[in-house]
């Protein structure tokens, strides 16, 4: 007969350890009891688990406060570019050559989709989408 436990947490798995030991205890044998040293070890090894479960945790909730804070950041940055003359690289249409265009950022504006922070960019009444990476100088005016 097979049995499968499902656990959730150290927290979960420690309870069914503790459980599991107080049925051994109280079905051992007197003659060949349990050995003191393992379980101390293995109870030790349950702890640990669970600390690295915290702290992990603390990792997670610390990451996506960083997230959040790099998304308003980078908000701010786009918004501040508005108005500006913005250098980038984009494909010629005719030749299919890189080359290199300057335009005044018209718009800065967020894509749920793709989860950047875009900029609008007129050239020569062309309008370009391009993300904060794609520019290269930022012209003072």
């Amino acid at each position: 007969m097979s049995t499968t436990i499902s656990t959730n947490s150290a927290s979960d798995l420690q309870m069914q350890y503790m459980n599991l030991l107080v049925t051994q205890l109280k079905n051992q044998n007197p003659l060949d009891p349990l050995d003191n040293n393992e379980m101390t070890a293995q109870l030790a090894q349950f702890s640990s688990l669970e600390q690295l479960e915290s702290v992990n945790s603390q990792l997670e909730s610390a990451n996506t406060t960083f997230s959040d804070v790099m998304a308003v950041t980078n908000r701010n940055y786009a918004n501040s570019l508005i108005g500006r003359d913005v250098t980038f690289f984009a494909e010629d249409e005719e030749s299919g050559t890189t080359v290199e265009k300057v335009g005044t950022v018209e718009s800065a504006y967020y894509n749920p989709s793709t989860g950047e922070n875009l900029l609008g960019v007129s050239v020569d009444g062309e309008d370009y989408s391009l993300s904060l990476d794609a520019v290269v100088l930022i012209e003072n005016q």
